[in-house]
């Protein structure tokens, strides 16, 4: 079984453990030599991505306002029905693969639950904002509320519930 150490890569910084010349280092006091993380991925690169990622997602705003104003009301998709198939075959291994990993008690279900979870909420999103009037629509949003958000909202609880937490 995967430890919450092992998967957030503090094995040997939280908690006991040896230095090398064997004496026990205390909860919580820096390792010697330069801290990376368990790929080897130093935590100045970490907090630099933080606000390059927040300076992209701003940067998104004109973007969406563009699109938003300039797209016109209707489309021919040439691809229509792989675009849903598509969609709904990543739900459907999304599901299965959290299934897996929850029977085995793997910790990186909460990884799986989460991906499903946004794929559901994407799929009720565009069901509904692409549905024709009438019955399509009803149906649309039947499913949405009725099957994809109920089971996004199971998929998020499954992702923070078993997302492990360093202590």
């Amino acid at each position: 079984m995967v430890t919450t150490e092992q998967i957030m890569g503090t094995a040997g910084v939280l908690g006991t453990a040896r230095t090398p010349a064997g004496r026990r280092r205390r909860r919580g006091a820096a390792s010697p030599g330069p801290v990376t993380d368990r790929r080897g991925v130093s935590p100045v690169t970490s907090r630099r991505a933080g606000p390059v990622l927040l300076g992209l997602g701003l940067a998104m705003i004109p973007w969406v306002v563009r699109l938003h104003t300039e797209l016109p009301a209707t489309a021919h998709a040439a691809h229509w029905a792989w675009t849903w198939t598509g969609l709904d075959i990543l739900e459907g291994l999304g599901l299965i693969a959290t299934g897996q990993l929850l029977r085995r008690g793997d910790a990186r279900a909460s990884l799986t639950a989460a991906a499903t979870s946004a794929l559901l909420v994407v799929d009720a999103w565009f069901d509904t904002m692409t549905a024709a009037g009438g019955q399509d629509l009803l149906t649309a949003v039947a499913m949405a509320l009725g099957a994809e958000l109920p089971l996004a909202a199971v998929c998020a609880y499954l992702a923070w519930s078993r997302f492990p937490r360093v202590r």
